[in-house]
């Protein structure tokens, strides 16, 4: 029998991974073993999806919304996406604009397909979601990464990004508040990188504003969308993944500008032709419906990123900033002498739990691991013991 080979295109060569999902499958085949494993890797709310949500999903199945809606999502989604934006930012969004897409890496690949290609350069925040890089290297771009530093809090120099701005340079990637690092950028940085865009009309920004309602430290969240002056030149990426734990629904929303916008769907129409109808619904109904799920979700989240930074310092070998957003932890480990790799396998093959190596958000994360405050509080106290007891 003859050996096939696969003449498969070059550009799949340059596609990355999410290391969070391999660290999952381990940990999982770990568990069905019989080991004790306490999940601190996955992204994932711990919460189940609010009843009323579901419940306006499942209503949608009986009513009979079995087929497909438009491309860009069924006008009342997009309409109630435009009034919470009104609601929370008092920005006015089109829902024109408004792209129901099925998960927010969606976007990340059409704002990397819209504006990448070769000998153009992609700027993205590194450490950073993994999705970036692997994005724009598909797209035939060059990925530039600007070091979101643990000195700055996490955050970004305004002036940093901009002085990596050429000719090349088509489109910008910021993320705030922050996966993996948990920093939220302040507002006086946002202006200043919203000022010197204007000078440099022909690039986009895109704004990955998906934790945007779980930012809970000192800096305030600021969305993009605060700056009208740049809005032709902004993409924002959000949906419902982490504010209404929906992580399976798989839902997420774009704002394009009119032009990008066009493009944007005909992407849509080739990849995904439409969004899943009865999820749709039960978006709607998220939006709309009674918010108090939110708001414990977020407290939940603070106390138990408190609780874990706090913990963290108090181990040998672990230094911890205090995170402002998201659900995650970013611990230093430098002084162990160990690569974040190894910190990462210790912890799982020995431990039995399961974070991620700083290295999987990029370079500069080595000497970094990330620890997802998205499981009980009982599960972190009990990993930071098993920690404390051997490091």
């Amino acid at each position: 029998m003859n050996k096939i080979i696969y003449n498969f295109a070059n550009r799949n060569n340059n596609l990355g991974t999410e290391t969070a999902f391999t660290v999952l499958a381990k940990a999982n085949k770990l568990a069905a073993e019989g080991k004790s494993i306490i999940n601190l890797g996955i992204g994932q709310p711990d919460f189940p999806t609010p009843e009323h949500i579901v419940e306006a999903g499942i209503k949608a199945l009986r009513d009979g919304h079995h087929g497909y809606t438009q491309s860009t999502g069924i006008p009342k989604l997009r309409e109630a996406v435009s009034e919470d934006i009104f609601k929370r930012h008092n920005q006015n969004v089109s829902p024109e604009n408004i792209l129901i897409v099925p998960g927010g890496k969606v976007i990340i690949f059409f704002a990397a397909m819209l504006m990448g290609e070769k000998n153009k350069e992609i700027l993205y925040p590194n450490p950073g979601f993994p999705i970036y890089e692997s994005a724009i290297n598909y797209s035939g771009a060059k990925a530039v990464p600007y070091e979101l530093s643990e000195k700055k809090g996490f955050s970004f120099s305004a002036e940093d990004i901009l002085n990596k701005i050429n000719d090349k340079t088509s489109l910008i990637i910021i993320n705030s508040p922050a996966n993996p690092t948990g920093g939220v950028v302040p507002k006086i940085e946002l202006e200043k990188l919203a000022k010197g865009l204007e000078k440099h009309p022909n690039v986009i920004l895109m704004s990955d504003e998906i934790y945007d309602q779980f930012c809970f430290g000192s800096t305030p969240f600021t969305s993009m969308l605060s700056f009208p002056n740049i809005r032709d030149q902004l993409i924002i990426l959000n949906g419902w993944s982490k504010t209404y734990a929906m992580t399976g629904w798989r839902l997420g929303y774009g704002i394009f500008p009119t032009k990008l916008y066009e493009i944007a769907e005909k992407l849509a129409v080739n990849i995904h032709s439409c969004v899943n109808a009865s999820a749709q619904y039960a978006a709607i109904e998220a939006l709309q419906g009674p918010q108090e799920c939110v708001v414990e979700m977020n407290n939940a989240f603070k106390k138990r990123a408190y609780y874990m930074y706090k913990s963290l310092n108090d181990i040998d070998g672990f230094n911890c900033q205090e995170p402002n957003g998201a659900f995650y932890c970013f611990p230093n480990i430098k002084v162990t002498n160990k690569s974040s790799t190894i910190i990462q396998n210790e912890l799982l093959d020995n431990l039995g739990i399961a974070t991620v190596a700083g290295t999987s958000f990029g370079k500069y994360g080595e000497g970094f691991i990330r620890l997802s405050c998205a499981n009980s509080s009982e599960a972190i106290q009990e990993a930071i013991e098993r920690i404390k007891a051997v490091y």
